[in-house]
């Protein structure tokens, strides 16, 4: 029998580290598998042919997306062109919607079947935009309510666990805070202000100037950050900046200032009580305000069902907001801490066992034909 050809699809950095994870599992499930990929360095450390480099096209905002459009249409009819040619006997998505629910009806006229794997978050956007899953075979979601939402729409979901749960446990605090080379034996605090540039350029002067308000109230405080390759991290002072695994920083942390999306769920993980916050392009902002129909943007909030950490987005996020609401955080016997604490403890029961890249391969080895 012919070893099957599998396309998987990631167009930024923590879909490339998904996606490699379901391409190491798929070469235990499939010997001799074929793939190839839109993706980065962890797709291609796992052995897959990378035809095109995520970085050219990774972007977040509505405005600021609008450069890249050309670029994704290009790439577009060069994939339509492969799989109107049957190169594939199954396409693997990876979270990317704007981009991938086009890829996915490509694939689908075409004939290939697909398996989208991290959900679009249509559950925030609008339940109508659910029928753009229409070319999508099988949906493998990672939030324990999406698998409920979308079949109730009539897509084939699946809930796999949460990816984060398959990640080593991090060090104990004084020894990850010697490993940051960091005093064992006092306070820290974490600043998460993004994976991407953009990100970081928009957060930095802020979460700089919050943590030297907290450090004004705890002069004892040492202060690091989750630092990411290729950002600029101006006039750190006192701060260290630490451009290795994030992981040590949530382990190495007592509290965090936490940009909103899967760095809350690192952060509940890691039981890191946080404040959640985040910054957009005001007409990013204006649209995307007007069209969110969720009550909370932090995922922590979302899976718990109520308000787990305070959110302070947009205009709310301002250095002297997220210093006070960080300063109790860190205070361990502090009834908001204890709180917050109980809360990231469902949070962690909630986002499933370990196991969700083996749970992906399976639906895939499902849907080949």
């Amino acid at each position: 029998m012919t070893p099957p050809r599998i396309y998987i699809s990631a167009g930024e950095p923590s879909a490339d580290a998904h996606a490699a994870a379901v391409a190491t599992a798929l070469r235990r499930r499939l010997p001799g598998v074929e793939l190839e990929a839109l993706g980065g360095p962890l797709l291609e450390r796992a052995g897959v042919h990378v035809l095109d480099r995520m970085e050219s096209y990774s972007v977040v905002g509505f405005v600021e997306a609008l450069a890249k459009i050309p670029a994704h249409y290009r790439l577009l009819n060069r994939i339509k062109q492969s799989f109107a040619a049957r190169r594939y006997d199954l396409v693997i998505l990876v979270d990317y919607p704007g981009y991938h629910l086009r890829a996915a009806a490509a694939a689908a006229a075409a004939g290939i079947p697909v398996l989208y794997y991290i959900a679009p978050q249509m559950w925030a956007w609008g339940p109508k935009r659910v029928r753009k899953l229409a070319p999508v075979n099988q949906l493998a979601v990672i939030l324990p309510f999406e698998e409920k939402f979308f079949r109730e729409r009539g897509v084939a979901a699946t809930f796999v666990g949460h990816p984060l749960k398959d990640r080593p446990p991090p060090p104990p605090r004084a020894e990850a805070r010697r490993m940051l080379g960091l005093d064992p034996g006092r306070q820290t605090l974490g600043l998460f202000p993004g994976s991407r540039e953009q990100e970081v350029k928009r957060h930095w002067t802020m979460f700089r100037a919050a943590a030297a308000r907290v450090a004004a109230v705890r002069p004892d405080l040492q202060i690091i950050v989750a630092g990411t390759a290729g950002a600029e991290y101006p006039d750190p002072g006192t701060i260290t900046v630490h451009l290795g695994d994030p992981l040590l920083v949530f382990a190495a942390a007592d509290a965090g200032i936490c940009k909103s999306g899967t760095t809350t769920l690192e952060a509940a993980i890691a039981d890191l009580p946080m404040v959640i916050t985040y910054r957009v392009h005001p007409i990013s902002s204006f649209i995307a305000f007007r069209l969110v129909q969720v009550p909370w943007v932090g995922l922590v909030n979302l899976v718990a069902g109520y308000e787990v950490a305070p959110e302070f987005l947009q205009s709310r996020a301002r250095a002297e907001t997220l210093a006070d609401g960080v300063l109790p955080l860190l205070d361990a016997a502090n009834p908001v801490t204890r709180r917050q604490r109980e809360g990231l403890q469902l949070v962690r029961d909630r986002l499933g066992a370990p196991g969700a890249a083996d749970r992906v391969a399976e639906l895939a080895a499902g849907l080949i034909r």
